[in-house]
């Protein structure tokens, strides 16, 4: 019975948190999306509720909410729903999404979307090749090779983002980055933008009279025939086509211009709306933001290089120095034991899933010396 119960209050989080990632794509990742691919938004919203299911499962271990088997069962079918959705379901519909746009590829592209996912699957699996993870007991399509792969494509992805963010993050809230823009600027910008569109609409109603012209003189239809007529159509043209190929240039070097002066447009309004927000209290508030992170950036670059080359090795990392100035200047008490529940836990999922770099012998003395650390606690991860 507490087993339903349990698995009914998981099936309720699971449906809130998909609803949530169902609105945080449409409301703030793509209020825009017009192509309204159903599937990208299902899958998103799927992976979107069983990570934050997982994560719930960490805070129910620690404030020890729901049955241990319960917990671990939860945790078990969430971890193999997510890599069937990352290791299959994404790259597949990724290669189907490629194929699909391959007007050549369009008839066979359930076979070539396919092939693209055996040829990710090769490469993905000769990734963990040179991974410490086998194990006598760990078979070769166990969970813990996936995880293994997964976690350390992961965290390279994370890491890229990171530090993009990093970097992109100053750059779009210092306001010492944006530049000068005003409304004269951009009436001017859209005049340019209205009058090449004009002369694009002019040059190809020109166009349509020249070929009526050209079909109603039978210029068009009344085209030689025969051998010799091939080489007199090849060697001399009519007046009316060479007006229509040099029109249709200039009509061509017209449309590349105005897709120009569209993105120029729509970027002087993306930076007006920068200026407006960057006056607002949240914007101050993120510029400050943006001044405090870079120059804590610059620091940590020299400290880095300073240690490197006169060989320094750190002694205190600043989360730690900070936490003692707290304890010791500013009498806050911590409790160490809340803190230390969740590395416990992802030490636990670490040995029962095997994806640590120690050898066997080792796994099993870690193995023992986290079943006796959380004995006492309740554990989430059950040995094996």
């Amino acid at each position: 019975m507490s087993f339903l119960i349990d698995s009914s209050i998981m099936i309720t989080s699971q449906i809130l948190f998909f609803g949530f990632g169902w609105l945080f794509f449409m409301r703030q990742l793509f209020k825009d999306y017009e192509v309204r691919q159903y599937v990208v938004q299902v899958i998103f919203s799927v992976t979107f509720a069983f990570s934050c299911t997982m994560f719930e499962l960490i805070i129910f271990e620690i404030l020890g909410v729901l049955n241990s088997s319960s917990r671990y069962f939860h945790w078990k079918m969430n971890l193999c729903v997510i890599l069937l959705i990352l290791v299959f379901m994404v790259p597949f519909y990724i290669g189907y999404f490629i194929v699909s746009n391959i007007r050549l590829l369009h008839k066979q592209r359930l076979l070539f979307s396919c092939l693209l996912w055996l040829t990710f699957m090769y490469f993905f699996w000769k990734l963990g090749d040179p991974f410490p993870i086998l194990s006598p007991k760990h078979g070769i399509l166990s969970i813990e090779q996936l995880i293994s792969r997964v976690g350390v494509i992961g965290v390279t992805l994370m890491a890229l983002l990171s530090g993009f963010g990093a970097v992109n993050c100053p750059y779009t809230y210092l306001s010492y980055f944006l530049r000068n823009v005003t409304d004269t600027d951009i009436v001017a910008l859209e005049r340019r933008l209205l009058q090449t569109m004009d002369m694009i609409i002019s040059k190809k109603k020109r166009m349509a009279v020249t070929r009526r012209t050209m079909f109603q003189k039978g210029e068009v239809h009344n085209k030689p025939s025969g051998f010799w007529g091939m080489i007199k159509s090849v060697t001399t043209s009519a007046p009316g086509s060479e007006n229509l190929t040099l029109i249709q240039q200039e009509v061509d070097a017209l449309e590349e211009l105005s897709r120009q002066l569209f993105l120029e447009t729509a970027d002087l309004y993306a930076t007006k709306e920068r200026i407006e927000y960057s006056k607002t209290f949240k914007g101050k508030y993120f510029n400050f933001l943006g001044y405090f992170f870079s120059i804590y950036c610059v620091w940590k670059i020299f400290m880095a290089t300073i240690n490197i080359v006169f060989d320094r090795v750190g002694k205190t990392d600043p989360v730690t120095r900070g936490i003692e100035i707290t304890v010791n200047y500013l009498g806050i008490q911590f409790d160490m034991l809340a803190m230390q529940l969740p590395l416990r836990c992802f030490s636990a999922l670490n040995q029962a899933q095997g994806i640590t770099a120690a050898s066997h012998s080792e796994a099993i003395q870690e193995e023992k010396k986290v079943s006796s650390c959380d004995s006492d606690e309740g554990q989430l991860f059950p040995r094996l």
